[in-house]
């Protein structure tokens, strides 16, 4: 390279070796651009509609859930998302349905883990939700709510203990049916404590709440949210919750495990597909609902229930389903709960 007599590189050559660098700069700022399209280009176009299955009558946890999902899930991704409601068979026509459904993301189901511990239970479903569903995400984790009328004896969860152990088989649980989560909870309550609570099932939640108020059964194992408004009313009381800590949410109820250690029973609510949806669709779903419920508008939802939001892949999502439906199977088989 010429130089002059200074030793300097002549201003022409300075100028050079600057727009060279800026020309550097230019094509790897561009190389980023192309690269964020491309990739951009790659995310998976959801169907123009999506319908998120509630295997319950409207109204309950799940629905409201699924309402809530809905309204953000559209707006976050343009889509017409609506909710229909497929109540029946303890969820199995819902899920059901689901299953059946074309495999690109236009169907999916939003239950509780209900559903899966009621498959537990049975030899003959007609859903295998370990192979005919794909769990696309977990939605929250929440603890149950052990109650009593307010004109119970019962006041703590060593009353109920004792209670239960002077009069086996005499205390009684009613439930929304065999199978339900109410049931099972207080089946791995008679295991774990060494007692006998007497199951009584009904054909809905709405029933044994009704015998529940008017003293005909004992107790109740449900969310808060369906008793919340009997407690505040005074006509039930909240004995104990069955999170492995005192929550929060639930200031001075106690737990179950502060006298049966080690007892820990929480309901989950998930997102399935049709198993054989594209594995991009499910990511993309999951990316969506992961954020969908840290928002303030999901938590009000939550904070009823005690619960915490979930922030799983897809993957493990699936593990946490097959636990959920192998303890449950355990527990069904060791005490005889198998139907057909």
């Amino acid at each position: 390279m010429r130089v002059d007599r200074s030793g300097n590189v002549p201003q022409i050559a300075r100028r050079a070796a600057r727009y060279a660098g800026l020309y550097s700069l230019a094509a790897t700022a561009a190389l980023f651009v192309l690269m964020a399209s491309n990739a951009m280009s790659q995310e998976p176009t959801l169907p123009p509609l999506i319908r998120i299955v509630v295997p319950f009558p409207p109204g309950g946890s799940n629905d409201i859930a699924a309402r809530q999902v809905a309204k953000q899930l559209a707006s976050r991704t343009g889509k017409n998302v609506i909710v229909e409601n497929r109540a029946g068979a303890s969820g199995f026509i819902g899920a059901s349905v689901v299953a059946r459904s074309p495999k690109d993301g236009s169907v999916l189901l939003l239950t509780s883990s209900s559903t899966v511990s009621a498959a537990a239970t049975k030899n003959n479903v007609t859903v295998d939700f370990l192979k005919d569903l794909m769990p696309v995400s977990i939605l929250s984790e929440s603890p149950l709510m052990i109650v009593v009328s307010s004109e119970s004896k019962i006041q703590t969860p060593g009353d109920l203990i004792a209670a239960a152990r002077a009069k086996p088989d005499t205390l009684t649980n009613g439930t929304p049916g065999n199978g339900t989560i109410g049931h099972l909870t207080s089946e791995l309550l008679n295991d774990a404590a060494g007692i006998q609570i007497k199951h009584i099932p009904y054909t809905g939640g709405g029933p044994a709440m009704v015998d529940l108020l008017a003293n005909r059964i004992d107790i109740n194992i449900v969310s808060n949210s369906a008793a919340a408004g009997y407690v505040t009313q005074g006509k039930l009381r909240s004995v104990a919750i069955t999170a492995a800590k005192p929550s929060s949410d639930f200031p001075g109820v106690p737990t179950v495990a502060s006298v049966v250690p080690g007892f820990e029973v929480v309901q989950w609510q998930g997102v399935w597909a049709p198993a054989g949806t594209p594995d991009a669709i499910v990511d993309r779903l999951n990316r969506e609902l992961n954020q969908i419920v840290k928002t303030p508008e999901f938590a009000v939802l939550l904070h009823e229930d005690g619960g915490i939001p979930q922030s799983l892949t897809p993957a493990q999502a699936a593990v946490k389903v097959r636990e959920s439906y192998e303890m449950w199977r355990k527990l069904a088989k060791a005490r005889n709960l198998i139907v057909d």
